[in-house]
């Protein structure tokens, strides 16, 4: 197996598991790390799971 694509299998995951999550949390700016979470794949999921999560309290 490629490491190329298990990597880009892990980073898939990683962007799906980011987008349920803020879709499902009660966030208060959901919509604005939704979009930035898909146009912004790889960075937006980890700025998402860095900032956003920490937001909810």
């Amino acid at each position: 197996m490629n490491l190329n694509y298990l990597i880009g299998v892990l980073l898939f995951i990683f962007w799906i598991v980011a987008l349920v999550d803020c879709i499902k949390g009660n966030n208060p700016n959901k919509v604005v790390w939704i979009i930035v979470i898909i146009l912004l794949p790889f960075l937006g999921t980890i700025l998402y799971f860095l900032f956003g999560k920490t937001a909810r309290g």
